[in-house]
C-alpha cells in the first residue's frame, strides 16, 4: 500500500489546493477538471514507479485515496476560504451581472440577501464538494491507466538460454 500512497499524496494535495485557491477553483465547474488531474497525476506516478504493469483497480485505488486527500484538504481549509471570500466573490457577481443586465442584477441581489451567509450552508456545500471530488478522482485515476501504462500485462518474457555451452551455441 505504501507504493500507492506517496502518488495519492502529491495527486490530492495538488487537487486540494487547486480546488480551494479562489478564481482557480473555478475549473472545478468544468466536470471536476482539478479532481479528473490529481487521479491523473496519481496515477502517473504510481505507474512510472511501478515495477509491474498496473491494472485499472489499482488506478482506481490511487485515484480514490488521491481524492481523499484532496477532499480533506478541500474541507479543511475551504471552508474558512468561503467564508472569508463568500461576501467578495459575491460582489463580484452582482457587479458582472449589472454589466450584463441591471434588472437580473437587482433580483440576485435581492435573492442573495434573502437567503444570506449561512455557515450551516457552506459546510454542507463543502462536504458535497469532497464527495464529487473522490469520485472525479476515482475517474481520473481510471482514465490515467490507459493513457499512461504502456507495458502488456503479464510477466515480463525469460531471457534467452544458451544451448550448447559455448559462444557459438544457439539461442532458443
Amino acid at each position: 500500500m505504501n507504493d500507492k500512497l506517496k502518488p495519492a499524496i502529491i495527486g490530492g494535495v495538488v487537487l486540494g489546493l487547486l480546488s480551494v485557491i479562489p478564481f482557480v477553483n473555478a475549473a472545478n465547474l468544468c466536470c471536476c477538471l482539478w479532481a479528473i488531474v490529481g487521479g491523473l497525476l496519481a496515477t502517473f506516478l504510481y505507474v512510472k514507479n511501478s515495477p509491474t504493469p498496473v491494472s485499472a483497480g489499482d488506478g482506481a485505488m490511487v485515484g480514490g485515496l488521491a481524492g481523499l486527500v484532496g477532499a480533506v484538504i478541500s474541507v479543511v481549509l475551504g471552508i474558512p476560504i468561503n467564508l472569508a471570500m463568500g461576501p467578495i466573490m459575491q460582489n463580484m457577481m452582482i457587479g458582472l451581472l449589472a454589466r450584463l443586465d441591471p434588472r437580473q442584477a437587482d433580483l440576485i441581489r435581492q435573492q442573495i440577501e434573502a437567503s444570506g451567509p449561512s455557515i450551516a450552508g457552506t459546510i454542507i456545500n463543502a462536504l458535497i464538494m469532497a464527495v464529487l471530488l473522490i469520485i472525479f478522482s476515482i475517474i481520473g485515476g481510471l482514465l490515467g491507466v490507459p493513457i499512461f501504462e504502456k507495458r502488456k500485462g503479464g510477466p515480463p518474457p525469460p531471457p534467452p538460454i544458451n544451448v550448447g555451452g559455448g559462444p557459438g551455441g544457439y539461442a532458443t
